[in-house]
């Protein structure tokens, strides 16, 4: 009985010092934030003793309080970002409904009509998907800019959604297999049409394997740089490119980067909270099959 209590508060210890060990990191940068300059770089490192300031925030997002109330005014300085924040969350939700939707329904066909040559398509999606960004770099801008692509939403949109593609449509297959043919041959012998199950039936079982999908896709394209660097020149930027301007010949300004990876962190965090109910279900999928 002792043996096994503390045996339990040994894991329950070590569990949360693991937990304290990956997220000291985000707790640092996010600090690093609220900081100035002196806090910053003293020595030793300031873990909870300084003196919190939004002086940070005000640089990338014009955000003040003045009176106790808080205000946003826009800035016109070169490290002013609110709308750099909003071409990123454009960009991942939009990227991400897209390529969510046609996965969606190239998995349900790859997982439940054959035809000839089906396994090998499926590795011939997987393979797009080992290509090198780099590769098609360089051709993409050029293709772009004969379709007056480049530094457009609709440009950025539509690579991401073709980069997640593949992925997306191997993860959604995973969680169809995981649904049992007898389903649809049942409701194919109620009279139910091939969309009606799709739609009806299959969709809502997999609901999880869409949340995990999406959540994947829209990290992805909230943290791509090279096609977002490549693709945008002022119009349009995304978080990862314009971080790169925050290193200056003077110096790199730490706390107005760290203020808005803070920030950057927010739109993906709420994305997970909001489908949370489902992300936990089609993670797991197929671990527990009979």
């Amino acid at each position: 009985m002792h043996g096994t209590k503390f045996a339990r508060t040994i894991r329950f210890i070590a569990a949360w010092l693991l937990v304290g060990l990956f997220f000291f990191p985000i707790y640092y940068w996010t600090s690093v934030a609220f900081r100035n300059g002196r806090d910053i770089f003293s020595r030793p490192p300031k873990i909870f003793d300084f003196e919190p300031t939004i002086a940070n925030f005000n640089a990338v997002f014009g955000i003040s309080f003045e009176g106790g109330v808080p205000q946003i005014t826009p800035g016109g300085g070169n490290f002013y970002m609110a709308p750099r924040l909003w071409d990123s969350i454009v960009i991942g939700v939009g990227s991400t409904l897209i390529a969510v939707a046609i996965a969606t329904l190239a998995a349900y066909a790859l997982s439940r009509m054959r035809f000839k040559g089906s396994h090998h398509f499926v590795g011939w999606v997987l393979s797009t998907r080992m290509l090198p960004p780099v590769a098609v770099a360089v051709p993409m801008f050029f293709i772009y800019r004969q379709f007056n692509l480049l530094d457009t939403y609709t440009g950025m949109i539509i690579i991401h959604a073709i980069m997640n593609l593949p992925l997306a449509v191997l993860l959604m297959k995973s969680f169809f297999d995981d649904v049992p043919n007898e389903i649809d041959e049942s409701a194919t012998i109620d009279g139910a049409s091939r969309w009606t199950i799709f739609r009806r039936i299959v969709l809502p079982m997999a609901k999880g394997g869409i949340a995990a999908t999406a959540v994947l896709c829209f990290i992805f394209s909230w943290t791509e740089f090279l096609f977002a660097l490549t693709l945008t020149q002022t119009d349009v930027r995304t978080v990862p490119v314009v971080s790169t301007t925050f290193v200056t010949s003077v110096g790199t300004a730490w706390g107005n980067m760290a203020a808005l990876g803070a920030a950057a962190i927010l739109p993906a965090f709420i994305f997970v909270l909001a489908v949370q109910k489902h992300l936990v279900r089609g993670l797991t999928m197929g671990s527990l099959k009979q």
